[in-house]
Formats: C-alpha cells, structure tokens, sequence
C-alpha cells in the first residue's frame, strides 16, 4: 500500500511540486526571518562574547546593556582588584567616536580601550598586523568590515577626533547592532583620543581564582564595592531582556515567523486536500477492495510525511544558501542560522503536516466505497 500512496502522490507531478514548494517556502520564511533575528539579537551582546577572556563584567548598577555606557571613577578599579578572590581585574573603556579618513568623509566609530600592559579584550583574529602592534605609538586596529566603510587598510592613517590614528591592522570581529567600526587602542591612548567626561572607566573585566565561582566572586565584588558585578552569561541576558523589553524586534519579527507558520498551515492544507480530493476515487476504490481505514490513514499520512520532509529539506536549503550568499556580499546583514532554528523549523513542519494530514484523513474515513459506482 505505501508503494501505491508513492505512486498516487507522484502520479501528478504538477500538484506534487507544488505540496512541496509550498511547504519549503513556509520553512523558508520562519528559518529566513528566525535567523535574521537571531543575527541581530546576537550583534547586541557581541561585545560580551568577543571579550571571552573575561568571566564576570564590573560595570555602574544603572547599565542595562552593552552600549549603555555609564563611566565609574578610575579608583574603581583598585577597589575590585581589592576584592578578595580576584585573580586579575583590569579595565576596557568604551566610547562613540568621530573618523575622518584621508577622502574627507566622517564616520562614527566605536572606540575600545584595551589594557595598555596586558591587551586583554582585544580581538583574537586578524586579516592584516597583530594585537602586539597596538604597542607602536599613535596605533590603532580596525575590524574588518570597518575598515571597508572607512576605506583603510594597513599602514593608512585617519583622524579619530582630530588626532593622528595609524592604522597597524586589520581584525576579525563581530559586528555590533548598530553596524559601526570597531577601533581597537591602549587604554591612555583611547582616553585622549576621545576626551570628556571626568569619569571614563567604563567596565573592569576580571575573573576568579581558583576554586572560586563566578558567582561567588561577583557577590563579593557588588558587596565591597557597590558596583554591579555579573557574569558574562547574566549580562548577556541582561542585554537580551533589555531589548525585548524596550524595543519592537522580537514582536516584528514574531510576526513574521508566525506569518510563515500561518502561510504553511494554509498551504499545506489546502493543498492536502486538492491532492485528497483528486484521488478520492482511488481512495474509494480502495476501500471496496476491503482496505480499512487504519491502511487508508497510514497511506495519507505517508504521502504527508514524504512532502513534508521534502518541503523540509528544500526549505532549510535555501535558507543556508540565502545565509551563505548574503554573508559574502553583505557583510552587514545579520545573519546566524543555528541548529536550534532547524530544529524548530522541523518541529512547526510536523505540526502543519499533522494538522493538515488528519484533517485529510476525517475526508478519506468518512469515505464511502459506493462513490465508486457513481457516475462522473
């Protein structure tokens, strides 16, 4: 019987394509939109998870996320280095910035300033030059995508806020939510590159010692000093919190998922049903040849399953394509395809095919043989 429903649902080839395409097409949009979603959610706490050195985050208490920046005192530093249990603690300033390369064009930067002795939070891959080059005076390194927006390689120099920048290399790093260049320099040097505000300690990264949890230790460090002190995994969740709490992301992009879950579930029942329809003759007959209900149920549900698999597959493809594609041509596309998106995309596809499988079968079982005999 299943070599039969095979050959009932490639009988028609037009109408199988179609159960398939629409099917992959459903897949497509909640896989596409999902992980653009999950691209853009991540550029938030990117921050975070490029400074993996760092185990717990000292910050001001009112800082909600990564660019909520929120200067300390520079003696904070040394009341967390005095917190017992830290093993290292050394400061990361933050700041916007304005460039101005050699054609003449602005371009607000990121500006991060790293630890002048130790490097520690700087990036891990580079295109051109190395971390230790940021030791040359008046150096400073550029991500990769920053550099293409401000149109300078290795060895070019740029004004960072009036002041003389020489550009000792190009890195790898992730791309932050608001898409800006990443300019990576010492600590002092960062600090006058981008002069203001008395207060300019923005985080204090520091981990514990051995034997000591994160937890642990950043309880100590909030207690002694009054500072906020999470792990990486809490501030990430902080971010996460923040964004879904006061921005319009997760409910436009919840729309548009389940959009494609709507869509889905529309075509795939309507096309199930065409396909039931059509063939309800040979369901019929079937029937009168003494098959049960039970077969007829597990031949739809087959013919259900292969579709769905194949919508699946096509589906999930073309998502990977489009991710692949995008990525090389537009770098500023946010865009992070997971396995916990396929897996949810197939678990929203067993349900439409459920859904529209058993209501194709309430048809076949309420199927009366006699319609066989009956005239056209």
């Amino acid at each position: 019987m299943i070599y039969v429903a095979w050959r009932m649902l490639t009988g028609d080839r037009a109408k199988y394509l179609s159960l398939v395409i629409g099917l992959a097409f459903s897949v497509l949009l909640m896989t596409q939109q999902g992980s653009i979603f999950t691209g853009i959610m991540m550029r938030t706490f990117a921050m975070v998870t490029d400074v993996s050195a760092a185990r717990i985050w000292v910050m001001d208490p009112g800082v909600q996320y990564p660019d909520d920046l929120k200067p300390m005192k520079d003696s904070d530093l040394s009341r967390v280095r005095d917190v017992p249990g830290v093993d290292w603690a050394v400061p990361l300033f933050k700041s916007n910035g304005r460039a101005r390369t050699a054609d003449g064009n602005f371009q607000t930067v990121f500006v991060f300033g790293l630890d002048s002795s130790t490097l520690l939070g700087g990036p891990r891959e580079f295109v051109s030059g190395k971390l230790t080059d940021l030791w040359t005076p008046d150096s400073v390194l550029v991500d990769e995508a920053g550099a293409r927006r401000l149109n300078v390689k290795k060895g070019d120099i740029l004004e960072l806020n009036d002041r003389r920048a020489y550009v000792a290399g190009i890195c790898k790093a992730t791309p932050t939510f608001t898409s800006f260049p990443i300019i990576y320099t010492t600590y002092t040097r960062a600090v006058k590159y981008v002069p203001g505000d008395r207060r300019v300690l923005t985080f204090v990264l520091c981990s514990p010692k051995d034997g000591l949890s994160d937890a642990e230790l950043s309880a100590r460090i909030s207690k002694a000093t009054g500072l906020a002190a999470i792990t990486k995994d809490q501030f990430i969740e902080r971010t996460l919190r923040y964004y879904a709490k006061n921005t319009g992301i997760v409910i436009n992009f919840g729309m548009t998922t389940l959009l494609g879950f709507v869509v889905g579930l529309a075509i795939s029942m309507q096309t199930l049903n065409a396909f039931v329809l059509d063939n309800i003759r040979h369901f019929g007959t079937l029937k009168a040849m003494g098959a049960t209900n039970f077969t007829i149920a597990k031949m739809v549900l087959f013919q259900a399953v292969v579709v769905g698999l194949l919508g699946y597959g096509v589906g999930v493809g073309a998502t990977a394509l489009f991710g692949n594609t995008a990525a090389k041509n537009s770098p500023q596309l946010a865009f992070k395809f997971t396995p916990e998106l396929m897996l949810i995309a197939f678990c929203a596809m067993t349900l439409l095919v459920a859904i529209a499988s058993v209501l194709s079968i309430r048809r076949v079982v309420k199927l009366e043989p006699a319609i066989v005999f009956r005239g056209s």
